[in-house]
């Protein structure tokens, strides 16, 4: 596609801020005005259109594509996305360990605990470690609260969620992500923890790194549009 505009700034709307090209607001493909909650993430979101040349690159509107899910997708059916995303909770990859004798299950534990435990400790939750993969219950309770901590959440937030969900298999790794500071190199080796003890044995395959680095790039961009768009 051709670039079809010129100028591109930044405008306070009634209820957000929005990116706009040559001085005209720009629309969702649901048709709804792309009106994102604070100032830094219409910037980085016009900053998008601004770093394109003569042909437009889709694929580089990463953080427009995720605020457009917020608006035409999240906003429209909340209670729906807050259950998928909660689902998360009752499988989540960090609660399934190896056999104690296995050095994975050490390395599992090294790595992945504190984050269990700081999870537990932040919303009064408490999380089945199990050993081995026969699917194990978590309490209702715990399920519950989490499912309550999510729907305290922004649209814009429950859209990085979504993302850091799928791409890590782990709620707890995708609410760590959103949290200011959060350190994205670590999360991802939690995520990835068991590919890797597998690449330490039988050796990395070059496809599967690139494939690997693209997913982090991803899970980075998710985590940079939880930040922006963050009020407070």
């Amino acid at each position: 596609m051709k670039r079809f505009y010129k100028a591109v700034s930044v405008e306070q709307a009634a209820n957000g801020w929005c990116a706009l090209l040559d001085g005209r607001e720009i629309k969702t493909p649901g048709g709804a005005a792309q009106i994102v909650p604070t100032r830094n993430l219409a910037e980085a979101m016009s900053g998008e259109w601004a770093g394109q040349g003569e042909e437009i690159e889709i694929a580089a509107f990463r953080l427009r594509d995720l605020a457009d899910f917020a608006i035409d997708g999240v906003a429209k059916d909340r209670a729906t996305h807050v259950r998928e995303l909660a689902a998360y909770a009752d499988t989540d990859t960090l609660c399934y360990r190896g056999d104690q004798s296995d050095s994975l299950h050490d390395r599992q534990v090294e790595l992945w605990e504190p984050l269990l435990v700081t999870a537990e400790q932040r919303w009064d939750v408490r999380f089945e470690r199990i050993s081995g993969i026969i699917h194990r219950p978590q309490p209702a309770g715990t399920l519950q609260r989490m499912e309550n901590v999510l729907a305290s959440e922004s649209e814009f937030t429950l859209a990085a969620l979504r993302m850091l969900t799928s791409l890590s298999a782990s709620l707890i790794i995708a609410l760590h992500a959103i949290t200011p500071d959060a350190d994205a190199e670590m999360l991802w080796r939690a995520a990835n923890l068991e590919e890797d003890w597998q690449a330490e044995l039988w050796g990395r395959d070059a496809e599967a790194e690139a494939v690997r680095q693209t997913r982090l790039e991803a899970f980075r961009v998710a985590m940079q549009f939880a930040a922006l768009a963050r009020t407070s």
